[in-house]
């Protein structure tokens, strides 16, 4: 199946005793999905899973996973590091309910470009579920150019990507009119970055991964639901709230000031993070959860 509509990296809550608070967990995963959302993701930056143990990965794995199949929703797994065999034996090994992981490019290590396009190469070959590639070169440090992704898209066995370049750049536009154009329909192209979500549906994207849905699910499936449906107007409207209220959740490290929304709504047990995180400042947390109201009420 083609990867489409909305899809929430889920945030990972903390008990006050710094536990896993699975409770949470799963009614934070079953609003998301009653709200709108087309699946969800176990294990997403904004799930902390560098924090968390092994035990603590594997049970946040299955409760989601069961959750998603309880809704018959689509259930993406965040997998990769930047060693090519450590990828792909985790991959060998992921939950039997994913649907796709999400395979971030390798970091740290700044391999060159066609060092990534051989990296998911290999672990597509390994992997038992189609790969989403997760390019966000903030975060890695290595930009792919479009004949990369291109290069990229062509592998058996990747079927699409996550794309947080930081905007909307020439790269994006010409990706999304090549796929659109020579394979419509066999890769996706999803929003990565939360204030672009809008300007990326525009230009055809096929949906969207967003941190900021955990805490605004109806509304950034109503966003998908106006782009695919050609209400145009009604989609620059929804599109430009909800890029200001992504830029005041995200106006601190991710997820900090989503926990703290969420906490203030009582739908997580406490804002608490790990280290490196510190929890979101008490102004930021006030000026996000203002503009959640707002935007949900309207």
């Amino acid at each position: 199946m083609q990867l489409t509509g909305l899809h929430v990296p889920l945030v990972t809550p903390f008990a006050a005793d710094g536990s896993v608070d699975l409770i949470s967990l799963e009614r934070l995963a079953h609003d998301t999905l009653a709200d709108g959302a087309d699946g969800l993701l176990a294990l997403g930056t904004t799930g902390e899973p560098a924090t968390l143990s092994a035990a603590e990965r594997t049970a946040v794995i299955d409760l989601i996973g069961g959750v998603c199949a309880e809704h018959h929703a689509v259930f993406t797994v965040g997998a990769g590091t930047n060693a090519t065999e450590g990828t792909a034996e985790a991959l060998r090994d992921i939950h039997p309910r994913a649907d796709f992981a999400l395979v971030v490019v390798p970091y740290y290590t700044r391999p060159s470009e066609a060092g990534v396009v051989e990296h998911y190469r290999r672990v597509a070959a390994a992997s038992p579920v189609p790969l989403v590639v997760y390019d966000v070169p903030q975060r890695t440090g290595r930009t792919l150019s479009l004949e990369t992704l291109l290069d990229l898209a062509a592998i058996d066995g990747v079927s699409g990507f996550k794309h947080a370049a930081g905007g909307v750049t020439e790269t994006t536009v010409r990706l999304l009119a090549a796929i659109n154009t020579a394979t419509p329909g066999a890769v996706s192209v999803l929003a990565g970055d939360d204030p672009f979500a809008g300007a990326l549906l525009a230009l055809g994207g096929h949906g969207v991964i967003s941190a900021s849905a955990n805490v605004a699910a109806g509304e950034f499936a109503a966003l998908v639901a106006a782009w695919r449906e050609h209400r145009i107007e009604e989609a620059r409207v929804i599109g430009g709230a909800l890029a200001s209220l992504a830029a005041a959740l995200f106006s601190e490290p991710n997820p900090t000031v989503i926990k703290g929304v969420l906490a203030a709504q009582g739908r997580i047990a406490t804002p608490a993070v790990r280290l490196p995180l510190l929890p979101a400042s008490d102004d930021a947390v006030t000026a996000a959860s203002a503009l959640v109201r707002s935007v949900v009420a309207a």
